[in-house]
């Protein structure tokens, strides 16, 4: 059964981007959402292994939807990666204590984000 990724990214390119650089990676099904709204009505239908989100996106923005998912019983064990231009000290310390498990500042490197992943989907 083939491991499932959630990446949330309004911007068409760089949800390419990421899908191209992990999907590479075996036994893996990608799921896109170009907004966290969107991806708020993926989560019941799909069991998550890993969420990728971004922070800047209409709607629901990628901290509230790191924060939802955390809370929620359903859902606070699916790792988070927090994939994003926000690279402050700030920005970075409230991703993580919201639940977050990683916070990467783009661009990332592709071989980066496969090993990030990997780390990731072996739990």
């Amino acid at each position: 059964m083939p491991l499932k990724v959630l990446i949330v990214e309004d911007s068409t390119t760089t949800r390419a981007m990421i899908a191209s650089a992990i999907e590479v990676i075996d036994d893996l099904e990608i799921f896109e959402s170009k907004s966290g709204f969107e991806a708020l009505k993926l989560l019941p239908h799909h069991a998550f292994n890993l969420i990728l989100t971004d922070i800047n996106m209409p709607d629901i923005n990628g901290l509230e939807l790191v924060n939802f998912v955390k809370k929620n019983p359903d859902y606070k064990h699916i790792p988070l990666i927090i994939i994003t231009t926000e690279g402050s000290k700030r920005d970075k310390e409230k991703g993580l204590s919201l639940g977050a498990n990683e916070y990467v500042v783009k661009p990332i490197n592709p071989e980066d984000l496969q090993r990030l992943v990997k780390k990731y989907l072996k739990n």
